[in-house]
């Protein structure tokens, strides 16, 4: 099964940290995930930038609005994301509770859903291409 992993920074906790310190987590995400590809367990993972950088557009009525970020209200940030392989949602907690952020943050685990079954379910042509699945 695949899961996506989601990370959630506080800043707050992260910018009171020394230099050396987090120099030092990062180092070791970086490690934890080249062991976990090594395995098997992690197909892809990516770092987003600040979430001042983001943007978001909304269509109402056929007109689209976009916003500048940050949009969180919230205490923890969205980070990153991973994506891996788990035989089941236990077995990806374990995985996730592994990642250096969730000492300054938050993991959040989610089971992906097979698209291929969704596009069955309701009735739209197969994906021309693998990575159409992506883009869907």
């Amino acid at each position: 099964m695949q899961f996506i992993v989601l990370i959630y920074n506080d800043p707050t906790l992260l910018e009171s940290l020394p230099q050396d310190a987090a120099d030092d987590m990062m180092r070791g995400c970086i490690n934890h995930a080249d062991e976990l590809r090594r395995q098997g367990k992690l197909l892809y993972s990516q770092q987003l930038a600040e979430p001042e950088t983001a943007r978001r557009i909304r269509v109402r009525n056929g007109q689209m609005a976009a916003f500048d970020g940050p949009f969180a209200e919230a205490k923890e940030l969205l980070g990153g994301f991973n994506l891996i392989e788990a035989a089941d949602m236990d077995e990806a907690m374990e995985i996730a509770a592994q990642f250096p952020w969730a000492r300054t943050g938050s993991v959040e685990v989610r089971a992906i859903q097979d698209i291929g079954e969704v596009r069955r379910r309701v009735g739209a042509r197969p994906a021309e291409h693998e990575l159409d699945v992506w883009a869907a």
